[in-house]
């Protein structure tokens, strides 16, 4: 006799902060390399179980989001938007706004 299982819907992500447990709504990831180096950059949008956002910034050699200083080139904050343009909500919260260029 066969037995079925239902699939369940993916469990939200979780995330240590300070204040305690978080749920990962969203998040914009931008690849950077150094010479033989590859790493991301990452911007997570976090809600707290009582409903308060946070913004997390981090960087990622593995999948796994690392404390510590995260360091952009300038040039690089355009992949962050673009990056953004997949979680609007993220980008809403941080308040990017394209700015005409002269």
């Amino acid at each position: 006799m066969a037995t079925t299982t239902a699939k369940r819907p993916p469990r939200p992500s979780s995330a240590a902060t300070p204040w305690g447990a978080a749920t990962l709504l969203e998040e914009a990831t931008v690849p950077q390399r150094v010479g033989e180096r590859r790493f991301s950059v990452v911007v997570q949008l976090l809600e707290t179980p009582g409903g308060e956002r946070l913004i997390r910034f981090a960087y990622t050699t593995d999948g796994s989001a690392r404390r510590g200083p995260v360091t952009m080139r300038a040039r690089d904050l355009e992949r962050l938007r673009a990056a953004l343009e997949r979680a609007p909500v993220l980008k809403e919260t941080l308040a990017f706004q394209e700015t005409p260029r002269p």
